[in-house]
């Protein structure tokens, strides 16, 4: 295979496979050949396994960091601070994107970013939804209520109200407090219970606020 041959083939494509070379490769090890020598040449970037994307300026699409995490953590969506920033939940965005699954918890530094991915049981693996992330892209991001318990859930003390009041939430409005409520109810226990209490409260003083303008 050549370098055009390839450009070809995933030339519009943010993230790619070595699978789907395969068809009419003449070998997986052939191919496997070529994207080394492509690696370290500069012009394709390794993610894991298997897995690459071209470098600028031979790509045509920039990967979005979600779709990225998706395809490196095989089901999670992205959830906790990045979520909460998609949502324009918290002030600013966060280098790093973390993703929620069932798989073994691991941090992944890459050409394209770190990924970081934590253990959530499996009845908890729910809460999120197919959000369009850049054009043409998509990926499993949680909700914004999902994406707010899970952050609880897996903190230290994330359940507190100097935690919670230090995330500096905004645009409350975007929650809904029968959502919150119902994914609060599938964590159980108290600190899920604890934190819904504490943010119906900043809803409410939010409210306020406005109403004061």
């Amino acid at each position: 295979m050549k370098f055009e041959d390839l450009l070809s083939q995933v030339g519009d494509e943010p993230v790619f496979e070595t699978g789907f070379l395969l068809a009419g490769s003449g070998g997986a090890a052939g191919v496997q050949r070529q994207l080394s020598r492509w690696v370290r040449a500069g012009r394709v970037v390794q993610l894991r396994r298997e897995l690459y994307a071209l470098v600028s300026p031979f790509r045509k699409v920039a990967p979005h960091p979600f779709m990225v995490s998706n395809r490196l953590f095989r089901g999670s969506y992205v959830s906790r601070e990045a979520a909460l920033a998609h949502y324009g939940l918290i002030p600013e965005g966060v280098p790093l994107v973390t993703a929620a699954g069932n798989g073994r918890p691991r941090r992944m530094e890459t050409p394209l970013g770190a990924f970081d991915l934590r253990h959530l049981k499996s009845t908890l693996i729910r809460g999120f939804r197919t959000e369009e992330v850049a054009q043409g892209q998509r990926a499993f991001v949680a909700t914004p209520e999902k994406a707010l318990l899970d952050l609880v859930y897996l903190a230290e003390g994330g359940d507190s109200s100097a935690f919670l009041r230090g995330l500096r939430l905004q645009h409350l409005e975007r929650l809904n407090p029968h959502a919150l409520a119902v994914m609060a109810a599938l964590f159980g226990g108290k600190k899920a219970a604890r934190a819904t209490q504490t943010i119906t409260a900043l809803i409410r003083e939010e409210k306020e606020a406005y109403k004061d303008l």
